[in-house]
């Protein structure tokens, strides 16, 4: 059984910090990897100890393998922890950990590698009986090979890039002559994102929803935690989840975990990971891809169900079994996650950087906040644009929505614009109320991405009156001298090691 004391978080912000919080309760030394552009970020100063990776571009430091394993002998790791993006799903990256005598936490190299070939999967779902959006099981040889299919399938049909997801490599085609452009444009995303240029086609489904199931496999067993409800998009980026879904039935969430877990089951999968599925307005469902790490909105199926999956993945990887023993098991009331993000609504959700001079993070009961940024630190266009995850839950989907309203209404950010006022127009809008959503819903929907004018004026007076507050309450409190047993964040900080 592997064995490991100390874990390398290769990561940065709000997951990274999410990593090393899960390793300390485990009982687990947690290292930090930083670029030139991170080096007084939160997850540094959490970290037991923390390494210079190399400069902010992600390229020569996020995603260099040799530096990485450098820091893990250096440190001293048993193990290695990919979070989510970066290296998490190379299963070049799971081989080289593993060839270097170390745990990686996540699948082993052969599952990742199945599902990160997109067509390779959906073979294996064919094989496994799991349902499969119609289309081609490889990747297009030419733009004649490409016509012919759509004609089959019929249109709209999608070109989705072969080697990876989350949106990049995607296009949808409506017609037959924008079909050679789409193709071409998917793959030259696709060689950028994955290098990686073959594409392959499937029919396009109208208006379904995204519905995801959380898998968690030991050594023993494979079971699922219930679906999220992951319809609010824009280009293909997730901006709020729930679980469950309203959609989603008692015998439906059977069915499509039953499908989910024969899924996982294909491949040989262990530790953590999501099925992905389209489903249709008839009740139909199809297997989307397998997404082989924990997903940035884990936290409302932790919530929903009551499990630390962070703290699963550790136990799996250490060779012990998972703490779920009762399955299946039924949602606890709704939880509801917000993707609080650096993009400026008023200016078509383009990134916004600069300084957070100033960040006051909402409180109260069952109000959770994932963030990996502190007032302060600076926002570069270097990264993804998402600062932090606002969790809730309540015991049902209307308490969960006033409870975010109430949430969001206290978030506080100075010094970037971000799309915490979008979250706030879509919570009150009659149709998500009502969850009459699909994937195409924000498509139909622009009203609720652009900025009302009267919002911009209310949301200054709300920032003055926050700052206002703050600046009242920290003056009637008395200074308090911190002991010498109590060392600061900052002071460890200076006590961390680099490695270049």
């Amino acid at each position: 059984m592997p064995t490991f004391t100390r874990v390398l978080v290769a990561n940065r912000g709000e997951i990274a910090l999410r990593i090393i919080r899960a390793c300390h309760e485990e009982g687990l030394e947690a290292v930090a990897v930083y670029s030139d552009a991170d080096r007084t970020s939160a997850h540094v100063r959490a970290a037991d100890a923390a390494y210079a990776i190399g400069p902010a571009r992600p390229r020569e430091s996020y995603l260099r393998i040799e530096a990485l394993l450098e820091v893990a002998a250096a440190s001293g790791a048993g193990a290695v922890h990919p979070g989510y993006g970066f290296l998490s799903e190379r299963a070049a990256f799971a081989e080289a950990v593993e060839k270097a005598g170390l745990v990686f936490v996540g699948p082993p190299s052969g599952a990742i590698r199945a599902m990160g070939d997109k067509t390779e999967a959906r073979r294996r779902m064919m094989a496994a009986g799991v349902p499969v959006v119609p289309g081609g099981s490889s990747a297009l040889a030419d733009t004649a090979e490409a016509h012919a299919l759509a004609r089959t399938l019929g249109y709209p049909v999608m070109v989705k890039a072969s080697a990876g997801g989350g949106g990049k490599g995607m296009r949808v085609v409506a017609r037959p002559e924008d079909l050679a452009a789409a193709l071409a444009t998917a793959a030259s995303e696709a060689e950028k994102s994955f290098g990686d240029a073959s594409v392959y086609l499937e029919k396009f489904i109208e208006r379904p929803r995204h519905i995801e199931f959380q898998i968690l496999a030991d050594f023993a067993k494979t079971v699922h935690l219930g679906e999220r409800e992951c319809s609010i998009q824009r280009r293909h980026q997730k901006l709020l989840e729930e679980a469950p879904s309203v959609a989603v039935s008692p015998q439906l969430r059977r069915e499509m975990g039953q499908s989910a877990v024969a899924a996982a089951s294909a491949v040989g999968y262990r530790g953590v990971g999501t099925c992905e599925f389209l489903l249709a307005s008839d009740g139909a469902y199809y297997f989307l891809e397998m997404n082989t790490r924990i997903q940035v909105e884990h936290p409302v199926t932790e919530l929903a169900y009551g499990v630390d999956l962070v703290r699963e993945q550790l136990r799996i990887a250490a060779g012990r079994p998972m703490t779920v023993s009762e399955w299946p098991m039924a949602p606890r009331g709704h939880a509801i996650e917000c993707r609080i993000t650096s993009e400026d609504p008023a200016n078509g959700f383009l990134p916004s950087t600069g300084r957070i001079s100033y960040l006051r993070a909402p409180a109260g009961p069952e109000v959770r906040w994932d963030g990996g940024v502190e007032t302060g630190d600076e926002v570069t266009l270097h990264y993804d644009s998402m600062l932090a995850k606002l969790v809730v839950h309540a015991e049902d989907r209307p308490t969960a929505i006033r409870r975010m309203r109430r949430a969001l209404g206290e978030l506080v950010i100075v010094g970037v614009a971000t799309n915490q006022g979008f979250h706030q127009r879509l919570l009150a809008d009659p149709d998500f109320l009502r969850g009459a959503v699909d994937i195409q819903f924000l498509e139909r929907r622009s009203d609720l991405l652009s900025v009302p004018a009267d919002a911009v004026r209310a949301k200054r007076i709300a920032v003055a009156a926050a700052l206002a507050e703050d600046e009242r309450r920290h003056s009637r409190k008395p200074a308090v001298a911190r002991g010498e047993d109590a060392e600061s964040d900052w002071a460890r900080a200076g006590r961390h090691d680099g490695l270049r």
